[in-house]
C-alpha cells in the first residue's frame, strides 16, 4: 500500500514505521489513522519478529491536526463525534494489542494522542529532551481514551497527576513515573531501538505473540467496558461551552475564557 502519512520500511527481521508529517510535527490527522492501523497491519504480516514506530523531523507526534481540530471547532453531530472516538480508540487498540513486539524510538516531542501513542508501545526509547504530556484540559478536552491505559500503566495517583494538571514531563522524570523504559542519546537512539528488536527477534516469536495475546486476554472485558465509557466521554465533552471555548482560544492563540460547563 502507499501511504501518505508515514513511510514503512521492511527488512528481513524488522519493520520501521515513521510518522512523516515534519511540517506538521507528525500530527495526527484522519488519513494517518487510517494508514497507521494500516502500516501496522502489513507489518505483523511480514516476516519481521519486532516493529519501531518514530517520526520524522523534530517532534514524534504532537497530537491531533490542527484542521481536525477546525472541524471539532466548527461542529460535528453526536454520531460524528462517537464516530471519531471510536476511529481513536480502534487505532490505540491496535498499538496495545499488536502481535508483534513494538518499539517506540521517541525522538522529540509526544503530546495528547501522540503521548498515547509513544507509551502504549510495548518498549518507550526517548531522547533527553522529548517532552510527554496529556494536555487535553488545557484546551477544554478530555483524555479519556487514554486514561484507560494510562491508569494501569502507572497508577491512579500519577495519572492524575499527568492528566488533571495537563503538564508536560521531560524524559527523565517520564522514566522516573514509568512512561517510558530508557533514555537515549539522540544521536544513538534508533541504534538502540535496532539493538532491542535483536534481543527480542532471538526469542522465539510464538512465545512473544502469545504472550502478548495473554496480557490482552487478561485485561479482557474490564478493558473493553473502560474504553467504552471513555469513547461517550470523549464525545460528549465535545458538547460543552467550555470545549468549544478552549479550541476557539486555542486556534486563536488567546487565553480561553472558561465558562465551567
Amino acid at each position: 500500500m502507499a501511504y501518505s502519512t508515514l513511510k514503512l520500511e521492511l527488512e528481513p527481521a524488522l519493520a520501521v514505521i515513521t510518522l512523516n508529517r515534519p511540517e506538521k510535527r507528525n500530527a495526527i490527522s484522519a488519513a494517518m489513522i487510517e494508514e497507521l492501523m494500516a502500516a501496522l497491519d502489513e507489518a505483523c504480516a511480514s516476516p519481521a519478529r519486532a516493529i519501531i514506530l518514530t517520526g520524522a523531523g523534530k517532534a514524534f507526534c504532537s497530537g491531533m491536526d490542527l484542521e481536525a481540530l477546525r472541524a471539532l471547532a466548527a461542529g460535528q453531530s453526536r454520531e460524528q463525534n462517537l464516530e471519531d472516538s471510536r476511529r481513536m480508540m480502534r487505532l490505540f487498540l491496535e498499538v496495545y494489542a499488536c502481535e508483534k513486539p513494538l518499539i517506540a524510538a521517541v525522538n522529540g516531542a509526544a503530546l495528547a494522542g501522540g503521548c498515547g501513542l509513544a507509551t502504549l508501545c510495548d518498549f518507550t526509547l526517548a531522547v533527553p529532551e522529548a517532552g510527554f504530556g496529556y494536555t487535553e484540559v488545557r484546551i477544554g478536552f478530555i483524555p479519556a481514551l487514554v486514561s484507560v491505559f494510562l491508569v494501569r500503566q502507572i497508577g491512579e495517583k500519577r495519572a492524575r497527576d499527568l492528566l488533571l494538571t495537563g503538564r508536560i514531563v521531560k524524559a527523565e522524570e517520564a522514566l522516573r513515573l514509568g512512561l517510558i523504559n530508557e533514555v537515549v542519546p539522540a544521536d544513538k537512539l534508533m541504534e538502540r531501538a535496532r539493538e532491542l528488536a535483536a534481543t527480542l527477534a532471538a526469542s522465539s516469536p510464538s512465545s512473544l505473540t502469545r504472550t502478548k495475546r495473554l496480557l490482552r486476554e487478561i485485561a479482557g472485558e474490564e478493558l473493553e467496558r473502560q474504553l467504552e465509557a471513555a469513547i461517550r466521554e470523549n464525545a460528549a465533552i465535545r458538547d460543552t461551552a467550555d470545549f468549544r471555548e478552549g479550541l476557539s482560544a486555542f486556534l486563536e492563540k488567546r487565553p480561553p475564557s472558561w465558562a465551567g460547563q
